[in-house]
């Protein structure tokens, strides 16, 4: 085995995985608010679109849970970033190499390059965002469910005027007692959800997040497009030239945020069918008792599909409640993706090094 010089897809993979933990490590608190505001049944009064800005959220958290609160399923998240972002970058640095292999075996010999076009980019894209998500969801259904907790995936108990103090009282203690039995580690929510949904509760979310392949390749795709059409510019016909950090850092923005905006309805679909807002929703309209823990939900049933979930989003809050909670996910996405791609050639050169040390310690081995 030689002496690796260059990343292969599996040290690409690496270099986006551990970028990725990091740029979403550094704006984790955001993370929460933004799926805690994305799972939340408001009305459309001012006073429950206030409680539900971002500094609104952050101050009931840290009232509420203290600063651990900002940090909910943290692990889980990372674990889910690592390993979505990992199957993502293997599967679209092994795609698109394959595919330029097969485009430059076409090409007369000493012909130069030819960037790839924005469609081919979007279905590489997508096609690597399809394969991870079937791979990875269940660890992100998880995590969605940690970060909401117990307090924000169900209706507040609300007092009745003239309500006896004793009945108070009893739904409180009974409010308590529910808390204190709630396993929210890992391993205590997954069980929770296969109680609940069964196994293939793990993968709530899956058509939209197939549907959702597309942010990830629009990004990518635009970015690679506008890097190619800078550097052409600038005279650079190197394939493997790179943006400077600045450049790179303002076209991932860019990027990301026209993704984002485009895709947010199906991403707050996701995520409500993933945090059981959508059967507290189903459970309202439908006047039925709500869904319990750790019970079987859904009994004779079909679980709510997110153009359903959309259609009663439209019904009570109109078009404008399809982006509720549009600034957090907008704020968090751009400061992550701009952070990933400023220090994606820096986590290339330590995904490199991590792959020298490894060809060491193996030619070490007696």
């Amino acid at each position: 085995m030689s002496k690796p010089t260059q990343l292969t897809p599996f040290g690409f993979a690496l270099a986006g995985a551990l970028g990725a933990c990091f740029s979403n490590a550094v704006v984790y608190p955001l993370d929460i608010v933004k799926t805690r505001i994305q799972a939340t049944t408001v009305d459309s009064n001012a006073s429950d679109k206030e409680k539900l800005s971002i500094v609104g959220v952050l101050l009931r958290i840290l009232k509420e849970e203290g600063i651990s609160g900002y940090y909910k399923g943290f692990m889980a998240t990372m674990l889910n970033t690592f390993s979505m972002q990992y199957a993502y970058f293997f599967f679209y640095s092994f795609v698109r190499t394959s595919y330029i292999k097969r485009l430059a075996a076409k090409r007369p010999a000493g012909s130069a390059s030819v960037p790839l076009s924005t469609a081919a980019e979007l279905a590489l894209g997508a096609v690597a965002g399809a394969l991870a998500q079937i791979f990875t969801i269940p660890v992100a259904v998880i995590a969605t469910r940690q970060q909401i907790g117990r307090a924000f995936d169900r209706p507040a108990l609300k007092k009745t005027p003239g309500a006896a103090p004793a009945d108070s009282e009893k739904a409180e203690k009974a409010k308590e007692e529910e808390e204190d039995e709630y396993d929210d580690s890992f391993l205590g929510v997954a069980k929770e959800i296969i109680a609940e949904e069964g196994v293939t509760g793990l993968w709530l979310g899956l058509k939209p997040g197939l549907v959702l392949t597309v942010n990830p390749a629009i990004t990518y795709g635009l970015y690679e497009r506008v890097k190619s059409v800078m550097l052409l510019a600038k005279g650079e016909t190197n394939a493997n030239a790179k943006l400077s950090p600045w450049m790179a850092f303002t076209v991932g923005a860019l990027s990301k945020a026209l993704a984002t905006v485009v895709t947010y309805p199906y991403i707050m679909a996701k995520v409500r069918i993933q945090a059981r807002s959508a059967d507290i929703e189903e459970a309202q309209e439908e006047h039925i008792p709500l869904p319990q823990h750790n019970k079987p939900h859904h009994k004779g049933t079909h679980h709510v599909g997110a153009l359903t979930v959309l259609a009663r989003i439209w019904r009570r809050n109109g078009f404008v409640g399809w982006y509720q909670g549009m600034s957090a996910q907008l704020v968090k996405a751009v400061i992550t993706q701009a952070l990933l791609f400023m220090s994606k050639d820096q986590f290339e050169h330590w995904a490199l090094a991590i792959m020298v040390l490894f060809y060491r310690l193996r030619g070490a081995k007696p």
